[in-house]
Parts: C-alpha cells; structure tokens; sequence
C-alpha cells in the first residue's frame, strides 16, 4: 500500500517532468522559426536578373545548417534565345547551376550546404545568361555572403 505523500511525490514528478518537455519543444519551436533573412540585391547581366532575393544561414541541426536563398529569375531578353540560370557555392564547393527558363520567369528557394560541416558559414551567388556553347556565358557580379 503506497501513502499519500508517495502519490504526492510522484504526481509533483509527473507534473514537473511535462512542463519540462513542454519548455524544451516551445524553446525549439521558437528556435525553428529564429532564422533571420536578408535582401540579395537585384542582381543583373545581360539577358537576365534576378529579383526580389533573399537570404538565411540555417542553424547547426536545422535544414542542414544550409544557406537558403530565394527570388525570382528572369529573362530580361526575349529574343536573344539564350536561357538563364542561377550558381550558387558554398564553403569552397563547386558551382551549383539552377536553369530557368526562356522568355520566362521562374521562382526559386532553395538551400545549400556543406555535408562535411555541421552549418554553413560562406555562401556565394550570381546570375548568368547561357549563351551556348561556342560564346562564354555572362555573369552578374559575385556577391559573397558570411554567416
């Protein structure tokens, strides 16, 4: 037979051990949503731009410590028929090419990391007009971003 002070003891761990868990998941919801974002300038080349970007540097354990960026892609020069694209590079990575399409604007948002790191501190973004393959393709000025 258990005492009273025994069914005391075990409600107040209960009770103590809920309002814990319900701490730690309101502290991790509000960590979830404290990413901050930043304005990419219009970023500009001939035949296309990119609009209305931004950008955030995820923590260390969310979408991968990832740099995540988005806007839209534009081609600027209907009639040129040379199609657009993103490059996005991180942490001394190679390019990484996003296409999108002629005569045409195309929304984007996505994320980058490095897989070898546990966040992703240096990221690094342009535009560019493919202009085939016998022409070098132009490109908007880098902008380099750092966590």
């Amino acid at each position: 037979m258990t005492s009273q002070g025994e069914k005391t003891g075990g409600t107040l761990r209960k009770l103590a051990v809920g309002v814990l868990a319900g701490g730690i998941f309101a502290l991790s919801a509000g960590t979830a949503m404290a990413v901050s974002w930043h304005t990419i300038p219009t970023l500009t080349t001939g035949g296309a731009s990119f609009t209305g970007g931004q950008y955030a540097f995820w923590p260390s354990g969310q979408n991968h410590g990832a740099f995540e960026w988005k806007g839209r892609l534009n081609d600027t020069d209907n009639g040129d028929g040379h199609n657009v694209y993103m490059q996005v590079r991180v942490e001394g990575y190679d390019w990484s090419r996003y296409n999108g399409k002629q005569r045409s604007s195309v929304s984007f948002d996505q994320l980058n990391w490095d897989g070898a790191a546990l966040h992703t501190d240096d990221a690094y973004i342009r535009v560019c007009r493919d202009k085939g393959s016998l022409n070098p393709d132009n490109c908007s000025p880098t902008k380099h971003y750092q966590r």
